[in-house]
């Protein structure tokens, strides 16, 4: 099953001056990431500050979401956790009210073994909501190697994986079992969009693509129909403006972004900051150089 190909928009949580969720921004910023190209927005990963929202406040955006999107690409909801009993919660939360799939990092800072992650997702899966795992262990100091990944494809209601470990080298084993596995493979990091989708990866869930749809949608597209060439040219010409998203932890670059292009998605909630004015100054110029801001 794959349930969307090209760009997957990492969403942030758009939060106002009273720290509440800002439902006006998030309306117009659905739209913002519709119109420019996405094929699936996927609120409350690790991008959207999930550790920071409450229940009640996950649950009433999670619906916003879904009523706006109104079925014009799927919404793939964060249902990750480091207590497999909460993520099951989630996930189930997140099927009633009617998400199209989920997407569930790994196990934070427990820690637990290859076995350990296979039985957690094993558990995730069996809510009934289509999972999509996320592996990204410079967060979550955990690790899917590719042959766990070869397991996950094989239990019932596991559709995917988000594969953002950085390390090329296992990136390509794990695209190789993918492929023999017919399981859907996305890129998490922007800067390996180009080598990911060459490898096999359906697209990407990106983080740029809050600022940037169309760039993201265009580099996708050139990769789909296999115009590697512009598509390399096109990786290139974004590499500080995506380096730059990264200067600091996701998500606080990213929130200024938004705010640099007219969308004031406010700060992230303690304990992340805004971004250093220096790091600000850095972000807008790259934006600058490729046509975001003037």
């Amino acid at each position: 099953m794959t349930l969307f190909t090209g760009v997957g928009a990492a969403m942030v949580t758009p939060f106002g001056k009273d720290g509440n969720i800002d439902y006006n921004v998030l309306e117009r910023y659905i739209e913002h990431l519709l119109s420019g190209g996405t094929t699936a927005l996927i609120p409350f990963g690790t991008t959207g500050e999930p550790a920071t929202v409450k229940a009640a406040e996950y649950e009433q955006a999670v619906k916003f979401v879904i009523a706006k999107t109104n079925g014009r690409v799927p919404v793939i909801v964060g249902a990750g956790s480091n207590s497999t009993a909460v993520a099951c919660e989630r996930a189930k939360k997140a099927k009633d009210l009617g998400a199209d799939a989920v997407l569930v990092v790994t196990p934070y800072y427990n820690k637990c073994t290859q076995r350990g992650i296979v039985e957690h997702y094993k558990a995730v899966a069996a809510v009934g909501a289509p999972v999509i795992v996320y592996n990204v262990p410079t967060r979550t100091c955990v690790n899917i190697l590719p042959k766990t990944i070869a397991e996950l494809a094989d239990i019932d209601g596991i559709i995917g994986i988000k594969e953002a470990s950085g390390d090329i080298d296992q990136f390509q084993d794990a695209a190789k079992v993918c492929a023999q596995k017919d399981f859907a493979m996305y890129c998490g990091d922007d800067s390996l969009t180009t080598i990911a989708m060459a490898l096999g990866c359906k697209g990407v869930i990106s983080v740029a693509a809050n600022p940037a749809p169309k760039i993201m949608s265009e580099l996708c597209a050139l990769c789909d129909k296999g115009n590697y060439a512009e598509a390399r040219a096109l990786q290139f010409r974004i590499s500080e403006f995506v380096h730059s998203l990264f200067c600091e932890v996701n998500p606080i670059p990213v929130k200024k972004a938004m705010q640099l292009i007219g969308l004031d998605v406010g700060t992230p909630r303690l304990p992340l900051t805004e971004l250093e004015p220096e790091h600000t100054d850095r972000l807008a110029a790259a934006m600058r150089e490729i046509g975001l801001i003037k």
